[in-house]
């Protein structure tokens, strides 16, 4: 199943939809505006919540919980390295290899393909490619996905803030 993430350039908090192969709108992602750390919603069209997405704002690094249904399901770390960024994906024993500044990775489970993401480069906005390979672990997967992504801009603002110190 290829699913496709469009964030918003110009948005004041962050709302996205998420479409399928046909253009038509599948979830939409919500954040809190006012929140101590990042905080996403994943929303089914119906309105009904699949996922939250929590920053866990007391870490040295960047980290993210993954909620659903009200149990805490996965946890995305961001280990520290030196040249490549490295995730752990705790909970579901999921892991993650690729090229994170390219938005081309691969998330496996024991060897086998959970979901891949690319880039969407021609596009207006960061609109990325998800195939995910079992449906039924499709809003568990863009969870992670979005908590890397959030990582990733986390990361990025803080090394942005420090370069202007």
């Amino acid at each position: 199943m290829q699913l496709y993430m469009k964030q918003k350039v110009f948005s004041w908090k962050d709302r996205f939809s998420i479409q399928n192969s046909y253009g038509e709108d599948k979830y939409f992602v919500e954040g809190k505006l006012l929140s101590i750390g990042k905080k996403l919603y994943i929303y089914d069209t119906a309105g009904r919540e699949g996922a939250f997405v929590r920053q866990n704002v007391i870490s040295l690094l960047p980290n993210f919980s993954v909620e659903i249904g009200g149990q805490e399901v996965a946890v995305i770390r961001k280990k520290f390295t030196l040249l490549k960024p490295k995730y752990y994906i705790e909970g579901p024993g999921w892991e993650v290899q690729g090229d994170f500044f390219a938005h081309d990775y691969t998330i496996t489970e024991n060897g086998k393909t959970v979901v891949t993401i690319h880039k969407v480069w021609m596009a207006w906005g960061d609109t990325f490619e998800l195939d995910i390979a079992d449906e039924s672990r499709e809003v568990l997967a863009m969870a992670v996905v979005l908590a890397i992504d959030a990582v990733m801009d986390a990361s990025q603002s803080s090394s942005a803030m420090m370069m202007n110190n």
